[in-house]
């Protein structure tokens, strides 16, 4: 009885510790999510992360939305290098797992109304897309974030660049410069999303 009980408190142990090094791995996954600067460097981290999606034992809305947050900056690298390139296969998958991290959180969650709202306006540069339908998303993801979304830089950006498709550079700008503040005032220990700081143009 004792050997059969020592044996059932080893297999937990181990399974915790699996369990808790799995946690610890995604952790610095999405580390180098939040500071990836290259093409190669989301390739990587979203190999990982859409295996997370699997097998995180809880809030794989997360795995979700870092998997879709590394497609959608690598087109916009890409679509910063050069700008006709068809980037429309990686903002599809973009847009699939950034669907999925919204449908797989149960809360409202500002941060997936955000990337949504960034996936729609890079869909509205593709050639062949609809960019009326798209920029009316993403103003709507706008709208749906502002209430949760104090002082969050990522949505700054977004306003930043739904300005800058509707020929607004002015009004671009000073959310760019909102966007900048709001980085430099975020706390890193916090745990929390700290990616896009290269989507402003200063920074890049």
């Amino acid at each position: 009885m004792k050997k059969t009980l020592l044996i059932c408190f080893l297999v937990i142990g181990f399974c915790l510790n699996a369990q808790n090094y799995t946690e610890k791995d995604f952790k610095q996954t999405v580390s180098q999510v939040n500071n990836a600067k290259t093409e190669n460097d989301f390739d990587n981290a979203f190999q990982k992360l859409s295996r997370y999606t699997s097998t995180k034992p809880t809030e794989k809305w997360e795995a979700y939305y870092y998997a879709a947050v590394a497609m959608y900056m690598k087109a916009e690298l890409q679509l910063k290098k050069t700008p006709s390139q068809d980037v429309s296969e990686i903002n599809a998958l973009a847009r699939k797992y950034g669907k999925a991290a919204y449908s797989d959180n149960k809360q409202n969650n500002a941060e997936a109304d955000i990337l949504l709202g960034l996936i729609a306006l890079q869909r509205s540069q593709i050639s062949g897309a609809d960019a009326k339908k798209d920029l009316e998303a993403a103003s709507q993801f706008i709208a749906k974030a502002e209430p949760n979304a104090q002082n969050n830089p990522r949505l700054a950006i977004l306003k930043a660049k739904f300005q800058e498709r509707s020929g607004n550079k002015g009004n671009a700008e000073k959310q760019f410069q909102n966007a900048l503040k709001a980085f430099e005032n975020k706390n890193p220990s916090t745990g929390s999303a700290t990616w896009g700081r290269i989507l402003i143009p200063s920074m890049n």
